[in-house]
């Protein structure tokens, strides 16, 4: 597989040479997968480290919290028992419940744990989101068995407010519809063959392969959908419904070591999406995306601007090379 890429390069004269000739340049990429096509500007620093105080905010927010300690089981909703006889799922400190904004027919909040409103990203332990991903898998399995026809499955996450969360305590959802999102159907309607063969290709090459935890391959993205996007493969399955322990348990660890990561990077914000197809699908690759978003600070930058919104292209400022190198081997089992 060839993965495609060209660098763009122009001249300006520039004010901060004395005007003098100099060259700027852009890379663009193509997703092998899917076909989009995204940016790189080196150098740009669009995101720099935030010393925002994030644990102030916690403890300024968690008095009114409604996902906080004894309030999370007395104002959250509760599934019908035809879904969930117990009302809501627990496992572990994981606590899932139904969401009150429908983003699907069928829609879930998953707690990490009530009595964590401030979880910073070196705090989340392989324990951690192994329970909320497993919370997670037993209520889209019970959605799917329940209502065969929302077999399009799906877990995300918007981790702190600039990744989209409308409150501070951190949380993952889910989803089961019958009709796909626009990446989950491009996904979907990717060849298994050829994401055998991008898989290969970058295992080959090897400068964004980062290993294989659990039968769980990761990678730095090629042509990235953001900032310091990991990008992680389940081969064999095709919803998180069918995930089984140990798959959850292998994704829930490099999860774990990728936010580990962004918090070496001063990243205190992410989003997540594991996107499935209805189960069963032949040939499917279980895909999940993770990607940094602009931390907490006064007059921040927004890493959403009218290219990715409206254009659908990421215009980042890290090559995935060197997001590989800086995950160093912590990906390797």
């Amino acid at each position: 597989m060839e993965l495609q890429r060209e660098v763009l390069t122009s001249e300006i004269l520039d004010s901060r040479h004395d005007f003098r000739p100099t060259a700027v340049e852009v890379e663009v990429r193509w997703d092998p997968l899917l076909g989009y096509s995204a940016r790189l500007v080196r150098d740009a620093h669009f995101l720099p480290p935030s010393d925002f105080d994030l644990e102030a905010l916690g403890r300024e927010t968690a008095a009114t919290c409604f996902f906080c300690g004894p309030r999370a089981e007395q104002v959250t909703p509760r599934f019908p028992p035809a879904l969930v006889p117990e009302g809501r799922i627990r496992c572990g400190e994981a606590l899932l419940f139904p969401n009150i904004q429908a983003y699907a027919k069928h829609s879930s909040v998953s707690l990490y744990s009530p009595d964590r409103h401030y979880l910073p990203l070196e705090r989340m332990t392989p324990q951690l989101v192994r329970n909320n991903l497993a919370a997670q898998v037993d209520f889209l399995a019970r959605v799917v068995r329940h209502d065969p026809a929302a077999a399009w499955t799906a877990i995300s996450g918007n981790h702190m407010l600039p990744a989209g969360s409308s409150l501070f305590h951190p949380h993952l959802q889910g989803s089961a519809d019958p009709h796909p999102t626009t990446v989950q159907r491009l996904h979907a309607e990717v060849p298994a063959d050829r994401v055998r063969d991008y898989l290969d290709t970058e295992r080959r090459l090897g400068e964004r392969h980062l290993g294989s935890l659990g039968g769980v391959q990761w990678l730095a993205s090629f042509a990235p959908f953001g900032f310091n996007e990991l990008r992680a493969f389940v081969p064999g399955v095709a919803s998180p419904a069918e995930l089984g322990d140990g798959r959850v348990e292998a994704l829930a660890e490099g999860i774990s070591r990728a936010l580990g990561l962004y918090a070496e990077l001063g990243m205190q914000s992410f989003n997540v999406a594991i996107y499935g197809a209805p189960a069963g699908s032949a040939g499917a690759a279980l895909c999940l995306r993770l990607v940094s978003r602009s931390s907490l600070t006064p007059l921040y930058r927004s890493d959403v601007a009218y290219f990715e919104r409206l254009h659908w292209q990421a215009m980042v400022d890290r090559t995935p090379e060197e997001l590989a190198q800086l995950a160093g081997s912590r990906f390797r089992g």
